[in-house]
């Protein structure tokens, strides 16, 4: 009978293959408590690994989604800034148009307010042409749409239309040379600069609507990607206090296996007593 052979100790075998099979289980629950995580690698779980690496790659995206939208809303703000200037300066030339619209003025006071208003007229070109941001500027002649990056995969964009303030456009129809030299032009010029006003003010309302959709859209991206990493989480993360009483009972499993493959090693031993 095999159980009595010298050649081959079953028991020896059997003991040792569950050795074996609780030495990988306590090295797998150890890699777990190392890592903090269940699927670790590809070999731990090809399928789960595979979706996980997935999410993690739209979360990492999405990070640069979220830079972008944070270059947007800057360019946004500086031209939101430099357009309120550019309200506020031609609230100012409205009021020295119609000062020098007076009729009694004599010729020094109609000159001195000219040359206060050729100087807010220039101050807002300089205004126009500084509302750089990141080398985009939505305000000055030749201004182009801003397009922002808006999902993890760059097919959705958050688009702001240029709203060019530049003097003698479209919003702010003062001419570059314009003046109030008499009180034509200054009565002329009072009708021009309201219009410019009503104008950049509409202007800056839709530059403030775009820049609070980017603030939402932003604050919307930073939740998204917290639920992929907590769902990454869910998928990959190992229950650490589940894995620790594991640990627990697999080393106490081991080394009632030492012991079961020692008694089983040591019964061939029982065999010499029959020869002596």
């Amino acid at each position: 009978m095999l159980s009595n052979s010298v050649n081959t100790n079953v028991g020896a075998m059997v003991a040792l293959q569950n050795l074996n099979a609780t030495n990988t289980e306590l090295s797998q629950a150890q890699s777990r408590i190392n890592t903090g995580k269940k699927v670790a690698t590809a070999k731990d779980n090809g399928a789960i690994w595979a979706i996980a690496q997935t999410q993690r790659g739209t979360s990492m995206a999405l990070n640069a989604v979220r830079d972008s939208l944070d270059r947007g809303r800057s360019t946004i703000d500086v031209a939101v800034a430099a357009g309120e200037s550019v309200s506020d300066l031609l609230i100012q030339m409205k009021e020295k148009a119609l000062a020098a619209s007076d009729t009694t003025l004599d010729s020094t006071s109609r000159s001195a307010l000219n040359e206060d208003f050729k100087a807010l007229r220039d101050q807002i070109a300089k205004a126009v042409s500084n509302a750089d941001f990141n080398g985009t500027n939505l305000i000055k002649t030749g201004a182009t749409a801003l397009a922002a990056i808006a999902n993890a995969d760059g097919s959705s964009k958050l688009t702001v239309a240029a709203e060019v303030m530049a003097l003698g456009g479209s919003i702010v129809t003062v001419a570059a040379a314009g003046s109030i030299g008499t009180s034509t032009l200054a009565a002329a010029m009072i009708t021009t600069v309201n219009t410019s006003i009503t104008n950049a003010n509409a202007a800056l309302a839709r530059l403030g609507t775009k820049s609070k959709a980017f603030d939402l859209h932003t604050a919307f991206i930073g939740k998204l990607q917290d639920s992929l990493d907590a769902g990454v989480g869910n998928l990959v993360d190992a229950d650490l206090a589940k894995e620790s009483a594991k640990l627990q009972a697999l080393q106490t499993k081991q080394q009632l296996g030492i012991q079961a493959l020692s008694i089983a090693n040591s019964s061939t031993q029982s065999l010499l007593s029959l020869f002596q």
